[in-house]
């Protein structure tokens, strides 16, 4: 097997006394879109540049193609990184100029290097802006001209601090695509700085969950957002009905609950008499009307309640129902209207066993 395109391996960070990173192991695979999600201050964007060689650990070390990185062959692996960062960091020059720079910097002929960064400006639609003064650009054409200077330099790894951030809905969603489709173009890795759940969602094959500087979960996607680890990777994965429970019965994956008074079934490993928390995404909790109860439903968990918030999130309702435990929902307006929601309104959440997730309660919550 071999080994990943980068790595990470015992790396620590110090900022005077305090460890900003400790990272044991993480590897970025070949071509593959690695996103790093956490809170501000998680050590995301330390991560990055670590992986990027821009800073040097306090301990530990970074391997490409399963090679350590000496303080001599650093440049040499520099050469085939390039990043973006969440301001664009455009010189007082042409937008061509910008683009074909690094390529200058790397010796490359001015005529060659103008080719290359106007053939990737034309890729990200800006090269009408060429002859532009980069100072005279919007924010979405500026970091389209800091998108093409790195992919000018053909990189084997891409590294990206957040650099959709300041853009607006209208700017970010077109931008994200076209990266995405140059991306799978040139078969690049790519590794991604967000606290933005729906952009991790949109963009990332494997996800990194950074918490005070640790990573805390690492997996595909749909496994780090449907499976989390723990209760904090829950909440930052915005699975945020944590119900509490003990085992009843557990059968082949499958387990029964009491959670306030209900009877609920979930998947996992517990062994019956076990505390456990029961984590649920909310649009994987649907809504009936109270009239309903006691009908047959292809869903195995069904719990009454009364709605005690409605907030609004987006084009949908966030729908906060009072179950003996606080569930959470997310319905379109259309629905919510269907059912009458106001608070107080009585509902059942319904959701299936596949959906409940289950961890084992290790201590005491706060």
């Amino acid at each position: 097997m071999s080994p990943p395109l980068a790595a990470l391996r015992g790396v620590r960070v110090r900022y005077g006394e305090r460890t900003a990173l400790a990272v044991e192991h993480l590897g970025v695979e070949r071509g593959e879109i690695l996103v790093l999600l956490g809170p501000n201050g998680a050590g995301k964007s330390t991560l990055l540049r670590i992986l990027t060689l821009l800073e040097v650990p306090a301990a530990g070390e970074v391997a490409f193609e399963g090679i350590p990185v000496t303080p001599a062959e650093r440049p040499r692996w520099r050469r085939r990184l390039a990043c973006c960062f969440q301001e664009p960091l455009l010189l007082n020059a042409t937008v061509l100029a910008n683009a074909a720079l690094p390529l200058r910097l790397r010796g490359v002929a001015r005529h060659e290097a103008e080719a290359r960064a106007f053939a990737w400006l034309e890729r990200l639609g800006v090269a009408a802006r060429a002859d532009r003064r980069a100072a005279k650009l919007s924010g979405g054409e500026a970091q389209r001209v800091s998108l093409a200077r790195a992919f000018a330099l053909e990189p084997d790894l891409l590294g990206l601090d957040e650099p959709f951030a300041p853009l607006d809905p209208e700017s970010r969603e077109p931008l994200q695509e076209e990266f995405l489709a140059l991306q799978r173009e040139r078969g690049m890795a790519a590794v991604l700085v967000t606290h933005d759940r729906a952009e991790a969602l949109r963009l990332a094959d494997r996800v990194a969950v950074l918490l005070e500087g640790r990573v805390a979960q690492v997996g595909p996607t749909a496994e780090v957002f449907t499976r989390p680890a723990s209760e904090a990777v829950a909440r930052l994965v915005g699975a945020d009905t944590i119900l509490e429970g003990t085992v009843l019965e557990s059968r082949g994956g499958l387990l029964i609950l009491e959670v306030a008074g209900h009877r609920v079934e979930a998947v996992g490993s517990l062994r019956t008499g076990e505390r456990a928390l029961v984590i649920l995404r909310p649009e994987d909790v649907t809504l009936l009307p109270a009239s309903e109860a006691g009908r047959p439903s292809s869903a195995r968990n069904n719990l009454p309640g009364r709605v005690a918030r409605l907030l609004p999130a987006g084009p949908l309702l966030r729908v906060q129902i009072n179950c003996g435990a606080p569930v959470t929902a997310l319905v379109t307006h259309a629905s919510a209207a269907a059912l009458g929601l106001a608070e107080g309104t009585g509902v059942i959440a319904t959701f299936k066993a596949s959906a409940a997730h289950c961890l084992p309660r290790l201590a005491p919550r706060p």
